[in-house]
């Protein structure tokens, strides 16, 4: 238990440090983009407006509210002290709404789309890569090529095929949006069905990419582990074989989980090609839309929602390794 809670405490070190790295880095990045989003604002106020007087008082008073005309220091105290009281600030694009109620309601179609479609993803591909090591022959020839051809297949590719040939062609599914344009999103059998149909191509195209890669991921272990010396002991000392894979296929799994984890906290980066390509409404497009705004408030708050996932996810996986691996805690205990 000592061992454990040094090996704890060391994780927890290294997340802090590079959370507090991590969010400066977000608030500086954004600002360093050329351009100025209050003049783009106060240009699309003052359309037909030839008072320079007028329109220079209007940008002083927009700069003031959004704070873009203090020191950069001055403006990442403001920027702390609104984010621990939960305030993310007004969106530059959209003003003037708030950037968490664009955020709140964009953020669950992200997870609703991308949660499901990594594990099924993780799943298949895994399933599929531990038995194409384990039969071998013809199951594992048929297995390698497809897996290797869809995990080298970028993702707009595996996008795009996929609405061309059942959007486009078949006219099996719609081509975009989250839900019919002519409907009004309420709780109805119409509106559900119109969301579980405009589901289906943004779903599977991240779920046979991840599928791919994780059947050759999973593959390559699992061989490792059939080829380890305390396979073949076990099995010379006779113990049954259906024992031995599940002590395989346990070990195989470490990297696999920590691939996992890295698909879940990097879940909205992967939203943003999905999205994009299926104009779905969630919070990869969100986050495009910010950037082509030049919106800083919305910006940094999608990226640091993506910054607090990835840790997160590396935070817990790294804790669940200490309980998963038995040598992390040997090793922390000499």
């Amino acid at each position: 238990m000592k061992g454990y809670r040094k090996y704890f405490l060391n994780k927890l070190a290294w997340f802090l440090v590079t959370f507090v790295f991590a969010f400066v880095l977000n608030f500086i990045l954004p600002r360093l983009m050329p351009g100025d989003p209050v003049a783009a604002i106060v240009s699309k106020l003052a359309q037909g407006q030839s008072n320079t007087a007028g329109i220079q008082k209007i940008y002083e008073q927009y700069a003031n509210a959004f704070g873009t005309n203090k020191p950069m220091l001055q403006q990442f105290v403001i920027y702390v002290t609104n984010i621990l009281h939960g305030n993310f600030g007004t969106s530059f694009s959209q003003y003037p709404r708030p950037v968490s109620d664009i955020l709140g309601s964009a953020i669950w179609w992200t997870i609703c789309l991308q949660f499901p479609a990594i594990i099924v993803g993780w799943i298949l591909g895994n399933i599929l890569g531990a038995m194409a090591a384990y039969l071998k022959g013809g199951f594992d020839k048929i297995i390698m090529p497809i897996s290797i051809f869809v995990s080298n297949l970028p993702a707009f590719g595996m996008a795009v095929i996929l609405l061309v040939v059942f959007a486009v062609d078949l006219k099996w599914f719609p081509t975009s949006g989250g839900y019919a344009f002519d409907m009004i999103p309420k709780f109805s059998l119409a509106f559900v069905l119109s969301v579980i149909q405009h589901y289906q191509l943004p779903f599977w195209s991240i779920v046979l990419i991840a599928i791919g890669g994780q059947a050759i991921g999973m593959r390559s272990m699992s061989i490792y582990e059939l080829n380890a010396d305390y396979v073949k002991y076990s099995r010379f000392l006779g113990i049954p074989d259906r024992k031995i894979i599940g002590y395989v296929f346990r070990n195989a799994m470490l990297p696999q989980i920590t691939g996992l984890a890295l698909s879940i906290g990097t879940m909205v980066g992967g939203a943003l090609v999905a999205e994009i390509i299926f104009s779905y409404p969630g919070l990869g497009q969100t986050l495009l839309n910010g950037v082509m705004g030049q919106d800083y408030p919305l910006i940094s708050a999608s990226t640091l929602i993506v910054t607090m996932m990835v840790l997160i996810a590396n935070f817990i996986i790294e804790i669940l390794y200490g309980f998963i691996d038995p040598r992390i805690k040997a090793a922390q205990s000499d």
